[in-house]
């Protein structure tokens, strides 16, 4: 079977060999640019907000303003210009060793990527709030869904806060929500409920990314695409972090003297 499906992945790269391939679209030279069937230059640039772009170029859909007036303004809630946070000091540290811009931003934007905060932790948010809404829809208590899950997992993906408790970005984002005239759908009141339930059982809440998920599932959007969607979400704080270092002094950004490191391994030793 192996060695069928090496076949396969051969006769598929030959068949790529000095030759691109894109179902998005391209830039036909002397005609246009095309993505997903529109003319960018015309169909696109002056009439389509970005955050309208970026999901076309996700999802192959143009979503409506509204909606994505409301990713922009998720975007400005973990964009914050604080360099104690992980992704920021990237930047920071890249601004403060005279590092490229670009470096900083890219190096901050894979610092976000991890599986405990930031576009990592999305997919699984995701696949809790959808199974848990399967089985509730069969009549399945919260309780017994929380139980069930944590049975095999030490977490509730989407709930409770490193450093501090509650989450200022959920209040504004049902402000935002409501502002621009959206109605909680089945995926965003089963989230509330449940944390409702954690809240009266260990003091734990919904984070945003389980509310900006069961938002976004709601309006149709799979894990994966959610993902991609937010995947650049910190870059305007990094940017920010980035730009404040490079400010300063060179190399005064969390300097450290020797002494400052606490060694713990293996004694001195000659060298010969």
């Amino acid at each position: 079977m192996k060695g069928e499906s090496n076949m396969e992945a051969f006769a598929c790269w030959d068949q790529s060999r000095n030759l691109i391939r894109s179902s998005n679209g391209g830039w036909r030279i002397g005609e246009a640019v095309y993505c997903h069937g529109y003319s960018m230059m015309d169909d696109l640039v002056g009439s389509k907000s970005y955050f309208q772009q970026l999901v076309l170029n996700i999802t192959g859909e143009i979503p409506d303003r509204k909606l994505a007036d409301w990713m922009e303004a998720c975007f400005i809630c973990v964009s914050w210009p604080d360099p104690r946070i992980w992704c920021n000091q990237m930047g920071a540290l890249a601004g403060t060793s005279r590092a490229s811009g670009i470096s900083g931003l890219s190096a901050g934007l894979m610092a976000a990527d991890s599986i405990m905060y930031g576009p990592g932790v999305i997919q699984r948010c995701y696949e809790f709030i959808h199974a848990a809404k399967q089985v509730s829809e069969v009549g399945t208590s919260i309780e017994h869904i929380i139980q069930t899950h944590l049975r095999s997992f030490k977490d509730v993906p989407g709930y409770a806060r490193p450093i501090a408790k509650g989450d200022e970005r959920v209040i504004a984002m049902e402000r935002v929500s409501a502002d621009l005239g959206f109605t909680p759908g089945a995926h965003e009141l089963l989230a509330k409920s449940i944390s409702d339930y954690l809240a009266d059982e260990c003091d734990e809440c919904i984070n945003f990314g389980g509310y900006m998920v069961a938002f976004l599932a709601d309006q149709g959007f799979s894990g994966k695409e959610i993902e991609w969607m937010v995947n650049t979400a910190v870059s305007s704080g990094v940017q920010a972090c980035y730009i404040d270092a490079s400010d300063r002094p060179e190399g005064s950004f969390l300097p450290l003297r020797v002494e400052d490191v606490h060694y713990e391994g293996h004694e001195d030793r000659d060298i010969y």
